[in-house]
């Protein structure tokens, strides 16, 4: 079978590392990556400990696919209390570190505790070693990655890091690996600062066994051919996901100005043609694609800026290529903060990459931050001299930069759109869910997205969710508890087999379980896999009850609530969510009040101590 069996076990509090067998019941209940990461966090801390606390856990998770030939078999998931919610967080990333832990022959890696200087740990194998980081410690993910594999003089080693915006505690700073894929939501990478721990390196020769090599084999070549004939696994390696930003601006649901408006009349400057295309005014700014480990999709982008462009003319350090724009970073620089100059977009996406950082969450905190200067609540004087109105691309650009840095107002940026709004008085400004930004979709357009908003448990979010179908054609929110419930299940699964979710643009749960029966055998129906994904949604609401969390939290901003949309198909529409909420607690086996009843978790063995 896929998994190891094996767990590692780092104590920062007294520097100690050991490994343990995996427990075997909680991997037949919850698979791997976000759901048995979950139920670890779940066992191994107080729920109602402060994120940034020594109490608090963090958690590396692999799936039992990672490493795989799987295609995109490389997901990781870091699982953890989150700093920017109080809630649990489940972040996941792609690249090459996620199967590097597997083959280093560990299904999991825990963190416990808090070191009393800055460390980084090395794994090699069996070998696992605490080593001083103060030579990282106040440089970029970019610097400390390069350095940590020129130190071991091997290029092959794969580093999990933090930047200086992790060290200090920015809200949303992410844990970077590979150079440009992140665990990215939620603020683990502060919780990562927290512990002193700058970066974990890992080299893995152990590789990873199936249980039924020939089955496995077999089902793979089959499960490759229908993603590689797939229009959607064609659409993402063309065009990467910033094609839906014309998708979404023709549709009205488009988030700009701080949600404001739902349409942006500037989309055909940072839209995917314009990425590709050499015009008078701008330069080819797409290089290639570029795919995860084990990956036959390949959405993510390589870009580089026009050598002359005022952000970097004279930063030569900047003239090369790195991640380009996906959706939600054109949209967080682009709509959601007025701005289309597509080297400004690509910069910021670099920072946010070399500083470690979140840009959803950055882009909506900024997008807040100039509706605050245009009101004149906030002037020149608090903003370090920088007009922060909509459309200015210097003020991305610097901000993004004082935000990584936390210098002058970007400490302030630092600590995310609902306590910024909140220090200045206007709390309803912060477009947030349990005080995570929102991603580029707006919920007066897209009804069952507000659902999926309002009950995500780690706090806004378009990826625990998918009812995109649904919303297309349907504008209003009848109809949306049960597919909004359905897909969280179903993701909440996905998210725990150590794949991406790009995979269900040809896969449904099917192929998902001839995979995984013949990698880790035994008997894995597609109910099993299901349930398995409902169980685990039920445990990550039990933590944040325990957290402190109530169905107070499952809301949106007032703006999607009560001021009806401007334009787009929805125009006049405000989201619909109480009618959706009601039906939506009753399908999910949970009362009036959010919680799970005694029933509902009987049925998905799971302990009502939490919610009692």
């Amino acid at each position: 079978m896929t998994w190891h069996n094996k767990v590692l076990r780092v104590n920062l509090n007294n520097h100690t590392t050991f490994s343990e067998p995996l427990n075997e019941q909680w991997r037949d209940e919850y698979l791997g990556s976000r759901g048995l990461g979950s139920k670890y966090l779940s066992e191994l801390m107080d729920p109602a400990a402060d994120a940034m606390s020594a109490e608090n856990v963090l958690i590396f998770a692999t799936g039992p696919l990672t490493g795989t030939m799987a295609s995109t078999g490389g997901r990781y998931s870091v699982v953890t209390k989150g700093p920017l919610t109080n809630a649990i967080a489940c972040s996941n990333s792609g690249g090459k570190f996620g199967a590097e832990l597997k083959f280093a022959g560990y299904d999991l890696l825990i963190i416990e505790g808090q070191s009393d200087q800055p460390v980084y740990l090395l794994i090699e194998n069996d070998t696992v070693k605490l080593l001083p980081a103060d030579e990282y410690w106040g440089n970029t993910v970019w610097h400390t990655e390069e350095a940590i594999k020129q130190k071991h003089q091997d290029p092959q080693i794969k580093v999990a890091s933090i930047g200086v915006a992790g060290e200090q505690g920015v809200k949303y700073a992410c844990i970077v690996n590979d150079l440009h894929r992140a665990a990215g939501r939620s603020g683990v990478g502060a919780v990562m600062g927290s512990k002193n721990l700058k970066a974990i390196a890992v080299r893995g020769t152990v590789g990873v066994p199936v249980a039924d090599a020939e089955r496995f084999m077999r089902v793979v070549k089959h499960t490759h051919q229908l993603l590689a004939d797939s229009a959607g696994r064609k659409s993402l390696t063309d065009y990467g996901t910033n094609s839906m930003i014309d998708t979404m601006n023709a549709f009205g649901g488009l988030p700009t100005n701080n949600f404001q408006d739902v349409t942006f009349e500037g989309t055909a400057n940072i839209n995917p043609t314009a990425m590709s295309t050499v015009t008078e005014n701008s330069h080819k700014n797409l290089i290639t694609n570029k795919a995860c480990f084990g990956c036959t999709i390949g959405c993510g982008r390589i870009a580089h800026i026009d050598k002359n462009h005022w952000a970097i003319r004279d930063r030569p350090q900047y003239h090369h290529a790195s991640g380009g724009l996906e959706y939600e970073t054109a949209f967080a620089f682009g709509p959601v903060v007025g701005i289309d100059d597509i080297d400004a977009l690509t910069f910021a996406g670099y920072l946010m990459n070399e500083h470690g950082m979140d840009p959803i969450s950055f882009g909506v905190t900024l997008a807040a931050a100039m509706e605050l200067f245009e009101l004149g609540i906030i002037t020149t004087e608090h903003t370090d001299g920088l007009e922060l109105n909509f459309g200015n691309a210097e003020a991305l650009t610097v901000m993004a930069e004082k935000t990584g840095l936390h210098q002058g107002f970007g400490k302030l940026l630092g600590l995310g759109a609902r306590r910024l709004c909140e220090h200045f008085g206007r709390p309803e400004l912060a477009m947030v869910v349990k005080g995570q930004e929102m991603a580029g979709y707006d919920s007066r357009a897209q009804q069952g997205m507000g659902l999926g908003y309002a009950t995500s448990n780690r706090g806004a979010c378009h990826l625990k969710h998918d009812l995109f179908e649904e919303d297309m054609k349907d504008q209003t929110g009848n109809g949306k508890a049960a597919p909004c419930k359905t897909s969280q299940d179903k993701i909440a699964m996905v998210d725990s087999t150590g794949i991406c979710l790009f995979t269900l643009a040809a896969w449904d749960t099917g192929e998902l379980q001839q995979q995984i029966s013949a990698a880790c055998g035994d008997d894995w129906t597609d109910e099993r896999l299901i349930e398995l994904g409902e169980r685990t949604w039920n445990l990550e609401r039990m933590f944040n009850l325990q957290a402190g969390l109530t169905a107070a939290d499952d809301t949106l901003p007032p703006r999607l609530l009560d001021v009806p949309a401007p334009a787009g198909v929805a125009r006049g529409r405000v989201t619909e969510l109480p009618l959706m909420l009601k039906e939506y607690y009753a399908l999910r086996g949970w009362d009036t009040d959010g919680r799970p009843t005694e029933q509902t978790l009987s049925r998905l063995s799971l302990g009502n101590e939490l919610v009692h």
